[in-house]
């Protein structure tokens, strides 16, 4: 059986980082889908999802991360093609790619103790996120 919904998060952009997990829970639960995996996947070319102990310090550790992996000051081909000044967005979202698949048992995502689901909109400016949610199983 193969079961999918989308939810829309907004997001202030800069690398804001979201805990999905309830929302992923949910739609888990909606599949009644009781052994399988789950696919989350951001729609778009400058979100990513990842997984994370969803803490503030440790979220503002991973913003100053992605920062120092490829600041939003650096020049890029694409920002001067298109004037949006958001080619690092594109390039942190692909590094860290726009999608994970979870194992799914007992109706539940399998995730450790600490470990929440979250989105991170690497883009320049807010934005209403769109996530796709695909479970599969039986």
């Amino acid at each position: 059986m193969v079961h999918g919904e989308s939810f829309v998060i907004p997001t202030r952009g800069n690398s804001d980082i979201k805990n999905i997990t309830d929302q992923v829970q949910k739609i888990v639960s909606n599949s009644k889908i009781m052994e399988g995996i789950v696919n989350i996947s951001a729609v778009g070319s400058t979100a990513s999802i990842s997984t994370i102990e969803y803490e503030p310090a440790l979220v503002e550790d991973m913003q100053d991360q992605l920062e120092k992996f490829i600041s939003h000051t650096a020049p890029t081909r694409h920002g001067s093609t298109w004037g949006d000044e958001n080619g690092f967005s594109h390039i942190r979202a692909t590094f860290m790619g726009p999608s994970i698949t979870i194992p799914v048992s007992d109706a539940r995502p399998i995730l450790g103790t600490w470990q929440q689901i979250i989105v991170i909109d690497h883009d320049n400016r807010p934005r209403e996120r769109r996530v796709f949610v695909q479970v599969i199983g039986e």
